[in-house]
């Protein structure tokens, strides 16, 4: 894992949101953004892959409870391109997070316990370039 950028207490809640903008190095494997509580118990871990562990240009979402992973989801559609900016909207709600792509997809990730806040935010092998509060 390659820490692109690291918040901490934001303190959002249902209702609350998150546009992140990064950009996509041109030799990307796959990156990450992790949304949750902390390190240790992470809501949504976004995993958009161009190649890695045997996904090709498939968008892997997972979450983690106490350091233990639940079960993967897979998403086919795939916006993304190595070597370019993209933007992503996340919603918080509290049984999902709402995900919008810039391309005009949207998917949800159901929750595996009730949404009361989120405080942390992590990138991996990304670039930040902005990140808004919806």
């Amino acid at each position: 894992m390659v820490a692109g950028a690291i918040l901490k207490n934001l303190e959002l809640t249902p209702g609350h949101g998150v546009e992140v903008k990064v950009f996509i190095p041109p030799d990307c494997k796959r990156f990450a953004i992790n949304i949750g509580e902390d390190v240790s118990n992470i809501n949504l871990h976004f995993n958009p892959r161009f190649d890695h562990e045997g996904d090709v240009h498939r968008i892997v979402c997972n979450s983690l409870t106490d350091n233990v992973w639940g079960s993967e989801c897979r998403e086919d559609c795939f916006p993304f391109h190595q070597g370019a900016e993209t933007t992503i909207d996340f919603e918080f709600q509290d049984d999902k997070i709402n995900i919008k792509l810039d391309s005009g997809e949207e998917m949800s990730f159901p929750l595996s316990k009730t949404l009361t806040k989120v405080s942390f935010l992590s990138l991996e092998d990304v670039q930040l370039k902005t990140i808004t509060i919806l």
